[in-house]
């Protein structure tokens, strides 16, 4: 398999756009680290100047030729006490002018409800089929030799209004569109 060289996922910038991290990165456990099989991950906090927050999470694999490859949240959150409703795509808009699809979701545990978004990057592409994400992955493994690939989240908390949906697929857009930017030296095209 072909080596890429990458920055390693703790150096993700700490502000992209208006998006500042609000505190030191999530280190998961042992547990969940045994059962992720990530080569590398972020789990960050990011908050604005005017206080609205969102979560971001990158699961980066070198390679999925061994097994471990990136979870799709329709498995993971379940499994944790998470339901998943309102399934839909959110189209997330680059600075450049182009957009691709990410899936959202609503999801709640308890009191706590958030809209998260995710898609699957790596090797040029942005993908919300993760079964499409498997297909390119065989693909260029072949032509690239290369499986390296990741699966990035986007979730923010969702209030109690009647437009704190709206509010937080802007917020998950948003922050959406300038992470992406930044990820090609974190997850090569």
């Amino acid at each position: 398999e072909a080596h890429v060289d990458r920055k390693q996922l703790k150096d993700f910038p700490e502000q992209v756009g208006d998006w500042r991290r609000a505190r030191p990165d999530q280190v998961l456990d042992n547990a969940t680290l045994s059962v992720l099989r990530a080569s590398d991950y972020l789990l960050r906090e990011y908050r604005t100047a005017d206080g609205r927050t969102a979560g971001f999470y990158v699961g980066y694999y070198a390679s999925q030729r061994e097994g471990a490859t990136y979870h799709s949240p329709l498995n993971c959150l379940p499994g944790s006490g998470w339901t998943l409703s309102e399934p839909g795509k959110a189209m997330i808009q680059l600075p450049d002018g182009s957009q691709f699809a990410a899936n959202k979701y609503v999801i709640a545990n308890g009191e706590y409800k958030s809209l998260m978004l995710y898609w699957y990057h790596g090797r040029g592409r942005t993908v919300a089929s993760e079964y499409w994400g498997k297909v390119y992955t065989v693909i260029d493994s072949v032509r690239l030799r290369r499986s390296d690939g990741a699966m990035v989240r986007v979730t923010v908390p969702v209030g109690d209004s009647d437009d704190s949906e709206d509010v937080a697929l802007r917020s998950a857009l948003d922050l959406a569109a300038t992470t992406v930017a930044a990820l090609p030296e974190f997850v090569p095209n």
